[in-house]
């Protein structure tokens, strides 16, 4: 049985080849907002080759896992020009802002602000994991009481 993450490093090595005529377009915060609600981006951090996917609740939250780790306490936000995400409990949060870029089914996650690419992922229809039942937490919105600099980031 092929692992997901095996047929989604497979799909990308293939979008690229097959796109590289094809320039990417830079989406908007509105564009990715109803490019993720309600739906699962699927994929592999660039650096490590470990696998995401994550189910984009319209609530805000975030369920699903990271590096095979389940999510927990997790949410998720758009800015003007990128999605934030924020993990884990006020205490030890952590929060993370994307632009996000496409071509074709391929979509391409840059860190914000160094531009590096983070991951390559497609973006599934809805919650074909069954993620979203196994989400019970509430997002607080506390992404706009996150440390100055990074609130500067995220709206660069």
């Amino acid at each position: 049985m092929v692992r997901p993450a095996a047929m989604i490093a497979a799909c990308a090595v293939g979008l690229m080849a097959a796109g590289q005529g094809r320039a990417a377009e830079r989406l908007g915060g509105e564009q990715i907002r109803r490019a993720f609600e309600g739906n699962t981006v699927t994929g592999l951090y660039t650096g490590s080759n470990l696998p995401f996917s994550e189910y984009h609740h319209p609530d805000g939250r975030v369920s699903g896992h990271n590096r095979d780790m389940p999510n927990t306490d997790a949410c998720w936000i758009t800015t003007e020009d990128a999605v934030c995400y924020y993990y884990g409990p006020h205490e030890t949060r952590r929060t993370y802002c994307f632009t996000i870029e496409t071509s074709g089914s391929l979509t391409v996650i840059r860190s914000r602000p160094s531009g590096r690419i983070n991951g390559l992922a497609r973006i599934e229809p809805g919650d074909p994991h069954g993620y979203a039942g196994k989400a019970e937490w509430v997002c607080d919105g506390l992404i706009s009481q996150v440390p100055p600099m990074t609130r500067r980031l995220a709206r660069r």
